[in-house]
């Protein structure tokens, strides 16, 4: 073999190895400081408000102070009018993380800019580069485009829901231990919840947020039953829902909180386990399209590939000659 390809190669998987080390280092790095940038920040309280200062509106960058009156004045011509379908728009933003009053405003805004971006991007591409572009494939794009770019927010939107409540349910049990051990020590609900939303921090940042908000909602004069239906709502989880559904009634009929709420926590890691077992017994099925696509492709190349050389040689020996 030629001492130059072993050499290029070797030298190539070096610089692939460096690069590959030098991300996940990096990668490291962000991750701890942030870890570190949130311990240290975990116990600062806003006097003033008396709220998280985790809560406070984020101060908006150059782009978007740019592009936010743009948004805000094409939602608020594309928000629809009926009060009902404004509330679901408001209800689907809030399972996704966005809770800003003007959410359903920016979001209709973001639709219609991005229905009108893209069209505007393949016909200053077309102007650009294709200039002979036929017009009526030119117009068929325009319309693909204008309905991706408008129906891509609710695929995104759909994303982060999907992904909050995948992180809800990731630490819901161990949310739910912690519950238990308070209660049993002696605190109260609305002390333990506030004391599980602490602990919670730096392990489950979204599941601690919502019993935080919990808690400011009874803190704020709130029914005990309104803000726990509240916190349904905004998970969208039918284990959150039975979790609430227990606490209400548990509440409502005098039974003990403790025992309730262990006995539901058992329930919820049982589930739990059930769902990991459940996913496991998927993955025969779902490895059998790159077992298919990729793998076997490979294997019946290595083992019959040299049977399919001999026998060229042998029935072509002039074809094998060359």
């Amino acid at each position: 073999m030629n001492i130059t390809l072993i050499i290029a190669t070797l030298v190539f998987v070096s610089i692939v190895l460096l690069c590959a080390g030098i991300y996940f280092i990096q990668n490291y790095a962000r991750e701890h400081g942030r870890l570190i940038k949130r311990i240290e920040n975990q116990d600062e309280p806003d006097i003033e408000q008396g709220v998280s200062t985790e809560y406070k509106a984020k101060p908006f960058n150059a782009i978007q102070r740019m592009f936010l009156p743009i948004v805000t004045a094409l939602g608020s011509l594309m928000k629809p009018k009926d009060k009902e379908k404004l509330s679901r728009v408001m209800k689907v933003l809030i399972m996704a993380g966005y809770r800003k009053q003007n959410g359903p405003i920016i979001f209709f805004g973001i639709k219609a800019f991005c229905a009108v971006l893209l069209p505007g991007a393949l016909f200053l591409v077309r102007v650009l580069f294709f200039k002979m572009f036929p017009p009526s494939l030119f117009m068929v794009l325009c319309i693909a485009l204008a309905l991706a770019g408008f129906y891509l927010p609710n695929g995104w939107v759909r994303l982060k829901i999907g992904r909050r409540q995948n992180k809800i349910l990731e630490g819901f049990p161990d949310a739910l231990d912690l519950l238990v051990v308070c209660v049993e020590a002696g605190m109260g609900l609305d002390a333990a919840i506030k004391r599980v939303g602490d602990e919670m921090k730096l392990s489950n940042k979204v599941l601690s947020d919502e019993f935080h908000l919990v808690n400011l909602e009874t803190r704020a004069g709130k029914s005990r039953e309104s803000a726990y239906k509240n916190l349904a709502l905004r998970t969208g989880l039918d284990d959150v829902s039975s979790f609430i559904t227990l606490i209400i009634q548990t509440e409502r009929f005098g039974t003990s909180m403790a025992r309730s709420l262990r006995v539901h926590s058992d329930a919820m890691r049982t589930k739990r386990t059930q769902r990991a077992e459940e996913a496991a017994a998927k993955l025969p099925v779902k490895l059998i399209f790159p077992l298919i696509l990729f793998i076997f492709p490979t294997i019946f190349a290595v083992v019959v590939g040299p049977a399919v050389i001999r026998v060229i040689r042998v029935l072509f020996p002039a074809m094998a000659g060359q």
